[in-house]
C-alpha cells in the first residue's frame, strides 16, 4: 500500500494505520471464508480466525470484491492464454498466488508489492507453513530460490518491499525478479490508491501505462465518497489516524475513470459494487445470500454504493484487452 509525504513522525504513523487496513481486510475474508461465502485453503495460513462476528453486509460486500476482480482476472487471463505477468500492488496477506496455482493458471510470473513490514510477515509464514512453501518450490525452476527477510524471487512467483510513492526504486525491484515490460501486464490495486496523494497516484498510473505495451489495471476502491455517508466513512479512518489523502479522485465513477484516462490508459471503465453484485452469477448469488440472514438490505446497498471496480487497459498488442468487462 502507499501513502503521501509528509512530516517524519506524521508519515511513520500515517503508514502504520494503513498497514493497519490489511489486518483488517484480512480478518473479514477470514471470517467470510469460514463461513463459506467462498473457498480459499490458504487464508488460514495467513489470518487467525476472528473472535467476533461480522455484519452479513461486510461479508457480501468482500464477496463482491473477491468475485468481481476475479472474473475480471479470469477474462484477462483468457485473452493473454496465460502468457502475461501479474503485479499486485499492496498486496498484503492475499492469496491469489496459490488459488492460481491450484488451477493450473498461474502466470508466466506473479509479484506482490507491499510495505517491508507486511511483506516479512507474509515470507515468514511462507517459509514456516509447507501448505505454502510447496506451491512455490513445485513451480520453481533454474537456479536456487533467492529468500531474505523483506523479499523472496523464484521462478514464477516474487514478494518485493516497496514504497509506491518511490517509482524508480520501485521498477529496479521489479526489474531485479525479472519483470518483462514486453509481457502482456495485469496490474491489481485494491483499497491502496485512495492512500496515496492524487499526485503519486498518477505518477503510479503513469509509469504503469508506459512502461508496459499491453496492461490492463484493475483498481477496488471507494467511490462516491462527497456524500453524507462518504463522510462518515472519511471520519471513521481519520479517527484511526487514517487519512483518505486520495480521495477527490473518489468523487465519482467519472472522476475514477478519468484519472486512467488522463494518464496514458486507452480505456477506462466503472461500476459501484451494486451493479457489480447484480453481473454476478445468479445462482451463486442465492446461495451466498442463503447463508446468512440480512436484516438491513438499505445498509448493503449503501456500503455497496460507496465502493467501486474500475479497470483500464492499453494494449498495442491487439489482444483484445478493450472488451473485457463483467
Amino acid at each position: 500500500m502507499a501513502t503521501t509525504s509528509r512530516e517524519p513522525r506524521d508519515s511513520d504513523v500515517y503508514d502504520e494505520a494503513v498497514r493497519g487496513t490489511c489486518d483488517d481486510a484480512s480478518l473479514c475474508k477470514r471470517y467470510a471464508v469460514s463461513i463459506g461465502y467462498w473457498k480459499d485453503p490458504y487464508i488460514e495460513y495467513f489470518v487467525r480466525q476472528p473472535k467476533e462476528r461480522k455484519a452479513p453486509e461486510i461479508s457480501r460486500g468482500y464477496y463482491a470484491r473477491v468475485q468481481g476482480v476475479n472474473q475480471l482476472l479470469m477474462a484477462f487471463l483468457k485473452k493473454t492464454e496465460g502468457n502475461c505477468q501479474i503485479i499486485n500492488l499492496g498486496a498484503g496477506m492475499d492469496t491469489l498466488f496459490w488459488k492460481l496455482k491450484g488451477e493450473n493458471l498461474l502466470p508466466k510470473k506473479y509479484f506482490e508489492v507491499d510495505f517491508p513490514s507486511i511483506a516479512a510477515r507474509k515470507i515468514h509464514n511462507i517459509k514456516s507453513k509447507p501448505p505454502l512453501s510447496k506451491p512455490i518450490m513445485e513451480s520453481h525452476s533454474g537456479e536456487s530460490l533467492l529468500i531474505d527477510a523483506h523479499s523472496m524471487d523464484s521462478s514464477r512467483y516474487a514478494i518485493i518491499s516497496a514504497d509506491l510513492r518511490e517509482l524508480p526504486k520501485l521498477e529496479e525491484s521489479l526489474k531485479k525478479c525479472n519483470m518483462d515490460p514486453q509481457l502482456p501486464t495485469l496490474l491489481i490495486a485494491e483499497c491502496v490508491l485512495i492512500y496515496m496523494t492524487p499526485e503519486h497516484s498518477s505518477r503510479l498510473l503513469q509509469w504503469a501505462s508506459s512502461t508496459f505495451l499491453a496492461a490492463m489495471f484493475i483498481n477496488y476502491e471507494q467511490v462516491n465518497m462527497a456524500d453524507r455517508f462518504g463522510q462518515i466513512m472519511i471520519e471513521n479512518l481519520q479517527s484511526r489516524q487514517c487519512n483518505l489523502v486520495g480521495v477527490e479522485d473518489c468523487r465519482t465513477l467519472e472522476t475514477q475513470r478519468a484519472r486512467f484516462l488522463a494518464n496514458g490508459w486507452e480505456t477506462a471503465s466503472a461500476m459501484d459494487m451494486m451493479k457489480v453484485y447484480s453481473c454476478l452469477p445468479p445462482a451463486d448469488v442465492k446461495r451466498i445470500e442463503a447463508l446468512e440472514f440480512l436484516d438491513e438490505k438499505e445498509l448493503l446497498e449503501q456500503l455497496m454504493q460507496h465502493y467501486c471496480l474500475c479497470w483500464a487497459t492499453k494494449d498495442a498488442c491487439s489482444l483484445g484487452l478493450a472488451d473485457i468487462g463483467l
